[in-house]
């Protein structure tokens, strides 16, 4: 990054955000539609059940540690290329 000029650096940084975005956007819908799916089974009501709830907030409570493992396994993968790299 210090190679870049000013401009070129907050244009980077706006794609870094953007792209960061869409991440969480795309980890959010994948969330939604999963424990909806998995949860959710009596339309006869507009309001959840308290067992569709229950269900919800352990789904997502999952899904979420579950993402976050798979991403402290990335970075773990990333440093020992990262050190090899240099070696």
């Amino acid at each position: 990054m210090d190679q870049l000029n000013v401009k070129e650096q907050q244009e980077f940084q706006q794609i870094v955000e953007q792209k960061q975005m869409k991440d969480f956007m795309t980890l959010y819908s994948n969330l939604v539609s999963r424990c909806f799916d998995d949860c959710v089974n009596d339309f006869t009501s507009a309001s959840l059940t308290s067992k569709e709830s229950q269900c919800i907030a352990k789904c997502s409570e999952k899904f979420l540690k579950h993402s976050e493992r798979v991403g402290q396994r990335f970075q773990e993968q990333n440093a020992k290329l990262m050190q090899g790299n240099f070696k």
